[in-house]
């Protein structure tokens, strides 16, 4: 919890500097879309418990939605996102939530086309709800890269396609209800494709 905290208190600080320091940056809103795959890693107990469990496809290409505030300047932007994705396999069910901070440099290719690509800092929260287990929650850092291309339609409006990679460290144990524990799911990395609209206000 001390780590959350902290990363969230960082998250806050660094917005609040970027937010004092780019007054004139345009504000932006996005709508996310995408598809997320897990890299999950099972714990020994877990393998010997559920040795035919696939960790790595409860969530695997599984629909991402996420929402976006931030600020741009033709030079780049920084913005925070909170998505989710749920996925289950086997009948082990688990949700992914981030809340990230990122910030992006842009390189133009032409009049309305520009190449991005930054880094991101945040926190997942992975949650284990399978059917007939108890429910787990715990909190991990994210931290990673995206890139991708963002073309723009009006002066406003535009739409880009990205891919995100990050890193993390969130893990929830496993377990029928008022029995021993199976074992334990640690969310290694992440990485998701996605579409997003936005709107520069």
């Amino acid at each position: 919890m001390k780590t959350l905290n902290t990363l969230i208190a960082a998250m806050a600080v660094c917005a609040a500097g970027m937010t004092t320091a780019a007054q004139a940056d345009d504000n932006f809103a996005s709508l996310t879309y995408g598809q997320t795959s897990d890299k999950v890693r099972k714990s020994g107990l877990l393998q010997n418990n559920a040795p035919g469990l696939n960790a790595d496809g409860i969530i695997g290409k599984d629909n991402t939605w996420g929402v976006r505030l931030g600020q741009m300047n033709q030079q780049g932007r920084y913005y925070l996102t909170y998505d989710n994705v749920s996925g289950d396999h086997s009948g082990v069910k688990l949700r992914q939530e981030n809340l990230l901070g990122s910030y992006d440099l842009f390189l133009p290719v032409g009049d309305t086309t520009k190449l991005f690509g930054g880094a991101s800092l945040g926190v997942t929260k992975l949650t284990q709800d399978s059917p007939g287990a108890s429910r787990d929650t715990d909190y991990g850092y994210a931290v990673g890269l995206q890139g991708g291309v963002i073309q723009e339609l009006t002066d406003n409006a535009s739409v880009e396609l990205g891919y995100r990679y990050l890193r993390s460290n969130a893990s929830t144990e496993i377990g029928e209800h008022g029995g021993p524990k199976d074992g334990t799911l640690r969310l290694t990395s992440s990485a998701q494709t996605y579409l997003a609209a936005t709107y520069k206000f």
